[in-house]
């Protein structure tokens, strides 16, 4: 399911226009990003848990080359699966 998909769905099974679920759509990904960009853990009891992780620098090298190359630091998001989720999943 994409995002125009879970647009639709919305807007058939609240019977609202598809502007406004476009709009409910947005607002719950844009915060759940906003929440991310500052650090903050997003948890949604049943489905799933958003986090970042700092990954400190290292040294990386070339496949191409084999020139040893620094790889500065990073934050990355994760999602993590609920135990719900992955019960319904795994029937």
């Amino acid at each position: 399911m994409n995002k125009l998909e879970l647009i639709d769905t919305l807007k058939d099974e609240c019977q609202i226009s598809k502007k406004e679920a476009a709009t409910i759509i947005d607002l719950f990904f844009g915060k759940i990003s906003e929440a991310l960009v500052k650090g903050d853990r997003v948890e949604i009891r049943g489905l799933c848990s958003f986090f970042v992780k700092e990954y400190g620098s290292y040294e990386g090298r070339n496949p191409r080359t084999g020139e040893s190359v620094k790889v500065a630091p990073k934050k990355l998001p994760f999602f993590k699966c609920g135990k719900e989720l992955k019960d319904r999943v795994d029937y």
